[in-house]
């Protein structure tokens, strides 16, 4: 699929979200994010940040509204055609979801695999995201040896490796000492560069100021965009 300046990578308009019975979590979202755009996805505790990612993931329905993703209305979609999509986009958790029967190599290359590509054409590639984020000697280290902040390094770079339309990264500095941080900041960076959109859930306001982007502040499930 290419993307051109007339596609909205997002699209939500008027999107609510409840769980059960309860009262709505996020209302009335209507905003849009464009090809090859960089933002900041803020806001206090419970303001929803993680359910907006959900949405964005296509792993919740919204309770009312229209989300599209590449101009196409994700609610008249198949399965198959949500999952095609969902292969566009890179998600980092907080909770970093690596399996534990799989090395850090592995995990980083899981998605190639999935595409279909073969392990000689991608090791390289691999090897050298694993030593740019500092994880050169854990390579064949499993899951349950890392550390907090090195699983949090390899999550990363397993969202990264395919260079996705649409990255999501969830706190995902959180795990990591400060110039740690500001070296996945700048990998992010470069990523929106080379073409893909980056929206980065963060409470870290310092860290923030330090870019010029975008930042889409939930307060009370309602949404305030600051350009």
């Amino acid at each position: 699929m290419v993307l051109d300046a007339e596609t909205s990578l997002v699209r939500f308009e008027n999107v609510g979200l409840r769980y059960g019975l309860g009262s709505e979590v996020l209302r009335d979202l209507t905003f849009r994010i464009e090809p090859h755009s960089f933002q900041f996805l803020t806001g206090p505790s419970g303001a929803g940040k993680t359910s907006l990612l959900r949405l964005l993931l296509l792993s919740l329905k919204p309770t009312r509204g229209l989300i599209s993703l590449f101009d196409q209305d994700v609610a008249t979609l198949s399965k198959d055609a949500l999952a095609a999509l969902r292969r566009r986009i890179g998600i980092v958790f907080q909770d970093f979801r690596l399996l534990d029967h799989l090395t850090t190599y592995e995990n980083v290359a899981l998605p190639l695999r999935v595409q279909g590509q073969r392990e000689s054409s991608y090791r390289q590639q691999v090897t050298e995201l694993l030593q740019w984020v500092g994880l050169g000697e854990r390579i064949w280290a499993l899951p349950p040896v890392l550390s907090g902040g090195e699983k949090q390094r390899a999550a990363i770079a397993r969202a990264v490796i395919a260079r996705p339309h649409l990255l999501l990264a969830d706190e995902p500095t959180g795990n990591v000492d400060p110039n740690l941080a500001q070296r996945l900041l700048r990998l992010f960076v470069e990523l929106h560069k080379s073409g893909t959109s980056v929206v980065i859930a963060t409470h870290d306001i310092a860290l923030m100021d330090q870019y010029d982007a975008r930042r889409l502040v939930l307060h009370e499930g309602r949404m305030h965009i600051y350009e």
